[in-house]
């Protein structure tokens, strides 16, 4: 299969909007997990030379290999993974990005769009299935990571997405990033108090009206809240670097290195992980991966390095490394976690250096039997 460019001027075109709020939970609908079957994977190609301080050439070079491995080409060339729905700013970027994914742009569909940084998985929407196959888009209020990071373009991109996949755009009146909240497709929910309750979000909500809306808008039932994220994480303790569920049940986390900055989060959250209960009133099983350890920039800051934000396709799972010591044997534990499915290896430091992974770059579009 090849897909040509797909130019849409109109960022509000093609937009099926609802009148009022359509919530998940009432209307039979829910995110499943990361593992369920995609259609296709969101994602957008770095042009914001001002977000990125060593320079755009190493996180295009990264991301272009997390594409070459979502795509998945079988020997004879042929795409075995997912198709990339690829947001570019004009035909310039576009032609870079073919020359960077090489081959397995041949998987790769081009939307011309406007946009501001890569980070989709908190400014797309959050797609949505119910029984009878039927696609939804959760579009949540974006307000740039707690006013930290406000890029023109971001807080339309998620109607823009909707309307280019053609899925209903369901708008949700309250601010939520998706790389905030991790779903095991079978009423579950995790997230974390210091992102959600940090009161740059939402200031006036408790805990216990986010949980109604996170179950109301995710078609859930039950949310298990950790405390704190990594030290120096721009996002505020975003569930996918800390947790991620992998299987019904069973939840990965990271187990710190020695000497570790992350030592008390990381112990803590394996903690509370033991001692929760999913949805179905069952205890969570936690599995281990290693931790990065202190991972820095040129300036020697330290960098929120985080093996949870691996990326679940269809053919390949997409594992960050960070030129850390513990890669291999954390590669290793998450592909033993998805025995079906290629662990792919790929150089995170040029991404991380931008302030997320390879999750933070991606927003899955479901399959679906029909549209909507």
């Amino acid at each position: 299969m090849h897909y040509s460019a797909h130019h849409l001027a109109d960022p509000r075109g093609r937009v099926w909007y609802t009148s009022g709020v359509k919530r998940a939970k009432d209307q039979g609908f829910r995110q499943p997990a990361e593992w369920a079957p995609h259609d296709a994977v969101w994602t957008a190609w770095p042009h914001l030379a001002e977000e990125w301080a060593e320079g755009l050439d190493g996180p295009r070079a990264s991301l272009a290999r997390m594409i070459a491995g979502i795509v998945a080409l079988d020997g004879a060339g042929r795409p075995r993974g997912e198709r990339v729905e690829l947001l570019v700013t004009d035909a310039t970027a576009e032609a870079q990005a073919r020359e960077l994914v090489g081959a397995a742009s041949s998987g790769v569909r081009f939307h011309h769009a406007h946009y501001g940084d890569v980070w989709l998985r908190d400014t797309a929407p959050v797609f949505l299935v119910d029984g009878a196959g039927g696609l939804a888009a959760a579009c949540f209020e974006f307000n740039g990571w707690g006013g930290k990071y406000v890029m023109p373009g971001d807080t339309h991109v998620a109607a823009w997405i909707a309307g280019a996949a053609g899925v209903p755009a369901w708008p949700q009146r309250f601010i939520l990033e998706g790389g905030a909240i991790e779903v095991d497709g079978e009423g579950t929910v995790m997230t974390t108090r210091q992102c959600l309750l940090g009161g740059n979000r939402n200031p006036g909500l408790d805990e216990a009206a986010m949980t109604d809306l996170l179950c109301a808008s995710l078609g859930a039932e039950h949310v298990i809240w950790l405390d704190r994220g990594l030290a120096n994480d721009h996002t505020d303790g975003h569930i996918d670097t800390l947790a991620r569920f992998v299987a019904p049940g069973v939840v990965a986390a990271m187990a710190p290195a020695a000497g570790d900055p992350n030592r008390d989060a990381l112990e803590g959250i394996i903690a509370d992980l033991r001692a929760a209960h999913d949805a179905r009133g069952r205890r969570l099983e936690v599995v281990t991966v290693p931790s990065p350890g202190a991972v820095v920039d040129r300036d020697q800051t330290l960098m929120p390095a985080s093996y949870m934000n691996f990326y679940i396709g269809n053919h390949a799972v997409v594992v960050p490394t960070y030129r850390a010591a513990a890669d291999d044997a954390a590669v290793a534990a998450i592909a033993a976690m998805f025995p079906g499915r290629e662990a792919v290896a790929v150089d995170c430091h040029p991404v991380l250096v931008g302030g997320g992974g390879f999750h933070c770059t991606t927003q899955q579009q479901p399959r679906a039997r029909s549209k909507r």
